[in-house]
């Protein structure tokens, strides 16, 4: 039993270190943005994440049309 937690914990380091070799390797690495809101591409076609979407919606509305929202 001992023998297989060190075995299950010697893999998991070496799946942490070859997941972050980028960060260690590389001057300025960093971890890859996947956050829809990082995602050039997406923002170009206008999809943005749904904070950012619901602000723009808002702000698309009139002054009558937030007041029936609130009530």
């Amino acid at each position: 039993m001992l023998t297989t937690l060190l075995l299950t914990g010697v893999i998991i380091l070496i799946c942490v270190a070859l997941l972050a070799i980028k960060v260690i390797v590389k001057k300025d690495g960093e971890f890859p943005n996947t956050h829809v809101g990082g995602n050039k591409a997406l923002g170009e076609k206008g999809i943005y994440c749904v904070k950012t979407q619901q602000r723009l919606a808002g702000m698309r509305k009139n002054l009558e049309e937030r007041l029936k929202e609130t009530e």
